[in-house]
């Protein structure tokens, strides 16, 4: 397909013309991309049944006290998957009473550190037997492909939990010499009640990452699920108290933000919290904690990522790492390396070869083997620019569901909506840069500060990028790694705090001075 300049960008809320070509069917529900729209088959039936739909409060699942419910959708197709109850500010209030009272006169905080060890370590077990329904469930309600769920977010689910699981009794203080005839002590004790807010693009493993270090640290929990992707985050809570967690202690409420999510934030009786979104909506979160208690708040949001391809780099191996980079998980990545710098000797060769990549992904039904892309969750944002070339993509695929062709733009500046906001779907842009500090002035050149990919084989260019940038993970020769012990978190706008690794814990504790007078001491 020839190349075309375009002054906007696709959005599922829009309807999307064919601009014409051919997309080759590779077998039911699965298509190789090329350049038309065309209807997918009927969807694959999930092999999983809805369990739970209620809310979790004080270990038993109940109706919402307005008695309302919303849908979840499935975006293979919109049609709806459950009504699931809506929670809102009495919901939230019980559920805090309910975590308060666990807290204040619970075991959990009193229990060993042993003791809550093995109840973790059992629920990762029952997480890890139930691998194949839990993938399932998440694949239906978020449109993410099975295999990646089954074969990366469960499993990485299950070792975020063993992780914390280990540190439950290596959380402790310190012995601090004095200047004077004086004992001091530092205690490292929970925080409290902690509010959690958790996005839809990756329900399970935002869960693992906000109550994980939360719980090990002997803290109680409410959490509020996207209200696009809630399904899977109740049924794991419900292994987590066949596993034996306490009633009170883990609290799951369904709703939306303003109402639910804004009830959380505000409440008097919430000790932390931590929000993982939108920039914009961080910034409400941060003003209501100012404006109510002045509760201490953890904040993973946006980002619009440099991925940098020097000019030492191998370009097969640069576009298909870059093409990773952006397209993994339908794009709907907070760091996806959503602004791919190319050197300018080989900008020519590696736009080719990532529009080639591009138009061989292959988009289809979740539930089919070999599918690389599944349909979006939520809607793309509109990339209103001039003068960028939409090398390919840009349609919606079908009449059914919420399936967005690959999207590659070349000639972008800077200046450009869609080089400064996130689009949040499977759109590259790239860009041309000739000088490194040219590159390393424009990336930084951003309100985002959450990432970035580094591709070179030199030494002294990854060397200096690395600490060039200003963001809080920089990935080298490789991309969305995220191991367990490895913080995340940004600069600037992007957030405030760390999240996974030790980093994580300081979020959840409060630390505690105790000094004692010493009489006739034999040393000091």
């Amino acid at each position: 397909m020839a190349s075309r300049r375009v002054s906007s960008l696709v959005s599922r809320s829009l309807p999307l013309l064919s601009r014409g070509g051919k997309q080759s069917y590779l077998g039911r529900g699965i298509y190789r991309y090329s350049t038309a729209t065309a209807a997918l088959e009927e969807p694959i039936k999930p092999p999983v049944s809805i369990q739970y739909d209620k809310l979790l409060i004080n270990g038993q699942f109940v109706d919402a006290a307005s008695g309302k419910t919303f849908p979840t959708l499935d975006p293979r197709t919109g049609e709806v998957i459950a009504h699931v109850a809506e929670g809102d500010a009495e919901d939230i209030n019980r559920a805090v009473a309910a975590a308060r009272k666990a807290f204040d006169e619970g075991p959990w905080p009193k229990m060993t550190a042993y003791e809550r060890q093995k109840i973790m370590l059992r629920f990762a077990d029952l997480v890890e037997k139930h691998n194949d329904e839990i993938a399932a469930l998440e694949t239906w309600d978020s449109g993410k492909p099975y295999e990646q769920c089954a074969n990366i977010e469960i499993p990485m689910f299950v070792r975020l939990f063993r992780y914390y699981a280990g540190w439950t009794d290596k959380i402790h203080g310190f012995t601090i010499p004095g200047d004077g005839p004086h004992h001091v002590q530092t205690l490292h004790e929970p925080i409290g009640v902690v509010g959690q807010i958790i996005p839809w693009n990756f329900p399970l493993v935002m869960y693992g990452w906000k109550v994980g270090p939360a719980l090990a640290c002997g803290n109680t929990v409410v959490l509020k699920t996207a209200e696009q992707t809630p399904l899977s985050a109740l049924l794991v809570s419900k292994l987590f108290h066949e596993a034996g967690l306490p009633d009170g202690v883990l609290n799951i409420v369904p709703g939306f933000g303003p109402t639910a999510g804004g009830a959380l934030c505000r409440h008097m009786d919430v000790d932390k919290l931590a929000f993982t979104g939108s920039t914009e909506t961080g910034k409400i979160v941060l003003e209501l904690s100012a404006k109510s208690n002045l509760k201490p708040v953890t904040l993973e949001l946006g980002g619009k990522s440099p991925f940098i391809v020097c000019e030492d780099a191998d370009v097969d191996k640069a576009v298909e790492l870059a093409h990773f980079a952006l397209f993994f998980n339908q794009g709907q990545c907070c760091c996806a390396g959503s602004r791919t710098f190319v050197h300018e000797k080989v900008y020519d060769e590696f736009l080719e070869k990532a529009k080639a990549r591009a138009l061989k992904r292959i988009v289809g039904d979740p539930f089919k083997s070999g599918i690389e892309q599944g349909p979006q969750i939520k809607y793309i944002r509109s990339g209103q620019e001039s003068g960028a070339t939409l090398e390919t993509g840009g349609d919606r695929i079908g009449t059914k569901g919420y399936y967005v062709q690959p999207t590659v733009f070349s000639d972008v500046q800077d200046d450009m909506l869609i080089a400064k906001d996130e689009i949040f779907g499977p759109v590259q842009t790239v860009l041309k840069f000739k000088e490194l500090d040219d590159v390393i002035r424009r990336a930084n050149n951003s309100q985002y500060g959450l990432a970035a990919g580094v591709f070179t084989q030199n030494l002294d260019t990854a060397n200096t990028l690395s600490r060039a940038l200003k963001v809080g993970t920089v990935w080298i020769n490789c991309f969305d790694t995220f191991d367990a012990t490895i913080p995340f978190g940004g600069y600037k706008m992007s957030g405030i705090g760390r999240e996974k690794g030790e980093y994580s814990l300081k979020n959840y504790l409060q630390v505690k001075a105790v000094v004692t007078a010493l009489k006739n001491p034999a040393w000091l």
